[in-house]
């Protein structure tokens, strides 16, 4: 490897942005230790809180996505993207990056396009099976694009293309030896099976009411329930814990132990979690966001659904949920076809398959 590398990833606005690109980082770091790492995000966004904690220094571009609705936000958008644009040619400039990470989120876009202006060689962590106008834009002057599904020689150049998978938490690879540390640490009972609910760190209002809605007759059908509100909504579901059987958090740090523990899963459809629930190989019921970019959480949800892998339950469609999770809960040989396709979908490597195209291009 080169004397000195200057490594420059940027990714956040939300976390299935920011652990890709922090496991990206660690995984370079425990291979290169004298390597300078540099992270650029968006002020005011979560990257800015979570990056730090992680170990790294992170610099804030003024920068956000433009409003889907006609709002007077977007008339700051044309200043905000001068500004990062800006700012990011100084961050290139005084950092010297031999090569730059983008994993998605607003502030990648700037970074990325001021380095490739630069001369600076790019890869793009493309996680979704239908990439935004950003990283589309990008790919023109990316040198190497990792994704995680099949079919996007519709969006990207085909021979800058490799398959690797998204970056999942290495303690997620051997959950089946943590189930009974999983069960003392959610001191759950073992003749009752366990329901997940995941809506994202920031939380689901809408899996949060559905959840509501059918608490009580989960606890009647015999259902332990670990709920993840989110911490947006901790407060207003909190008074639920006092259900046997229940228990309400506002974010769950052992993740490991927590798909231990599940027997069954709902879940949004971002990149990040579907990668992690192929690994976990748990059934599950997808309820994706319609309120992200190109409805991209449904076709994420899709690529999975579509391998009879995973069961999918839109929004406008949950009052079909109690019929689902029946038909789920008494059919233990669809249980076991779930579980079993959705593991043949994981790519458990994907973090050394990423640095690998990222040390090929240093090499070179």
């Amino acid at each position: 490897m080169k004397q000195s590398i200057n490594i420059i990833l940027s990714g956040g606005g939300t976390g299935g942005h920011i652990y890709p690109a922090v496991s990206i980082a660690n995984q370079l770091k425990e291979k290169y230790p004298e390597a300078n790492f540099l992270f650029v995000g968006a002020k005011d966004r979560m990257e800015m809180e979570k990056v730090p904690q992680a170990g790294y220094e992170i610099k804030g571009l003024w920068i956000s996505g433009i409003q889907r609705s006609l709002s007077l936000k977007n008339l700051a958008f044309p200043f905000k993207l001068i500004s990062s644009l800006w700012n990011a040619f100084k961050i290139i400039k005084k950092f010297k990056p031999t090569i730059v990470i983008g994993t998605g989120g607003f502030a990648s876009g700037p970074t990325l396009y001021a380095a490739s202006i630069k001369g600076v060689k790019t890869v793009i962590q493309e996680q979704n099976s239908y990439p935004g106008i950003t990283n589309k834009l990008l790919s023109k002057k990316a040198d190497t694009i990792c994704v995680a599904y099949d079919g996007l020689e519709r969006f990207f150049p085909a021979d800058k293309i490799v398959k690797t998978g998204n970056p999942v938490r290495q303690d997620l690879l051997a959950i089946e030896s943590k189930r009974e540390e999983a069960i003392d640490f959610f001191d759950l009972k073992t003749a009752k099976k366990t329901l997940l609910i995941i809506g994202g760190s920031l939380g689901a209002r809408a899996i949060n009411n559905l959840i509501e809605k059918y608490i009580n007759w989960l606890v009647e059908n015999n259902i332990q329930v670990i709920w993840q509100t989110g911490k947006l909504y901790y407060n207003e579901f909190k008074k639920y814990d006092a259900l046997e059987g229940v228990q309400i958090h506002a974010f769950l740090n052992r993740m490991d132990l927590t798909y231990a523990a599940a027997d069954f899963i709902i879940s949004r459809a971002g990149a990040s979690s579907i990668s992690e629930l192929c690994i976990v190989g748990k059934p599950v019921i997808f309820i994706p966001s319609p309120n992200v970019a190109e409805d991209h959480q449904t076709k994420n949800a899709l690529s999975v659904v579509n391998k009879n892998a995973a069961l999918l339950l839109k929004e406008s469609e949950l009052n079909m949920f109690e019929n689902m999770f029946l038909e789920l809960n008494n059919n233990p040989e669809l249980q076991q076809r779930l579980s079993k396709n959705i593991k043949e979908l994981a790519l458990p490597n994907a973090t050394k398959d990423i640095v690998l195209e990222i040390e090929k291009l240093i090499y070179n």
